[in-house]
């Protein structure tokens, strides 16, 4: 697939825009299926759903290449499965399993694949954005032709990594694009009250780079954005902060029942979901007709549904790993 080629709702494109829908629905019910077993009892555990947010991993890892780099979140599922990573693993993982990407010692926020260009999921807030400040200074260093996505939350924004890495980032024209989901809340606070700025996307200016605030349930919008940013990061022409506006369907977390969220909020953004979005316009265009899609979702459920029975069949963690893979 040319991943340099402008998107647009044609048929031309239809390859891309089947895949991205693809990717979209399998985070969905990745995700759908990580709630129904936690909640239901049947896996021991917490984490945080990416439900309602597709559209930014989906479009902005369509731009990239394997050889590219991400750093991701405490929300993190579906940057790595947008970047490639094995969902029996994952859900592995999940599981506290031998099988799970962390030999199942690491959890919900920890999941890696280097040999993807996923360099970590991080339950710590922003501090996958001085990592990714770093791989990209070493990608530039080493000479090659690679670029790295920071991504992180509106809360995020506010951390002083946030700032040392756009300064550094900035003055090094480092190959790197800062990517910003915005879901209007960092944990259960509003981002008004967080922030004086009436975008985040606006704080590019203090480091003279580009900043754009971008529709993030909209994924064709999300990869037209997040490809001019790739390709000045990949040229030579250094970074650009990119601010995705979009809502998390759920809690922060499993268990957080929303209540500081204005139902009526609620509501009007769930209209907005993503998915729902994007397959009416592959539908109104002509892309694709309902029974393509029928068929990308019931690939989607097979593949999750292999994902948890890999997972429930793999092996506990023996004892003896216990000590393993530490620094100290």
């Amino acid at each position: 697939m040319d991943r340099d080629v402008k998107m647009e709702l044609s048929k031309e494109n239809k390859e891309m825009l089947l895949d991205m829908f693809r990717v979209m629905f399998r985070i969905r019910h990745f995700e759908q299926t990580f709630r129904t077993l936690v909640l239901s009892g049947n896996l021991i555990g917490g984490g945080h759903l990416y439900i309602g947010q597709e559209a930014i991993a989906a479009g902005v890892c369509s731009c990239l290449r394997d050889t590219d780099a991400i750093t991701s979140t405490h929300r993190g599922h579906g940057h790595c499965i947008a970047k490639g990573a094995d969902t029996k693993r994952m859900m592995a993982e999940l599981y506290s399993k031998a099988t799970g990407y962390c030999k199942g010692k690491g959890g919900s926020m920890h999941i890696a694949d280097v040999s993807k260009g996923i360099y970590g999921a991080n339950g710590i807030v922003a501090a996958g954005i001085p990592i990714a400040t770093g791989i990209a200074f070493a990608q530039r260093y080493k000479g090659e032709d690679n670029v790295t996505v920071a991504f992180f939350g509106d809360g995020a924004s506010n951390r002083g990594t946030f700032h040392e890495s756009l300064n550094m980032a900035a003055s090094q024209k480092l190959p790197i694009v800062f990517v910003c989901e915005n879901n209007n809340y960092a944990m259960s606070t509003p981002f008004p009250y967080h922030s004086n700025n009436k975008t985040i996307s606006q704080r590019a200016v203090g480091y003279d780079i580009p900043g754009k605030t971008v529709d993030g349930n909209d994924v064709v919008a999300v990869r037209q954005a997040a490809l001019e940013a790739v390709n000045l990061a990949r040229s030579g022409g250094g970074p650009s902060l990119l601010e995705f506006v979009t809502w998390r369907h759920t809690g922060h977390f499993l268990s957080d029942q929303q209540l500081y969220k204005d139902p009526k909020e609620q509501e009007s953004w769930l209209k907005l979901d993503p998915i729902l979005r994007f397959e009416k316009s592959l539908l109104e265009s002509s892309v694709a007709d309902q029974a393509e899609l029928n068929i990308i979702r019931a690939e989607a459920i097979e593949e999750i549904n292999e994902a948890v029975k890999f997972a429930q069949d793999s092996p506990e963690p023996e004892y003896e790993v216990l000590f393993e893979d530490l620094f100290v």
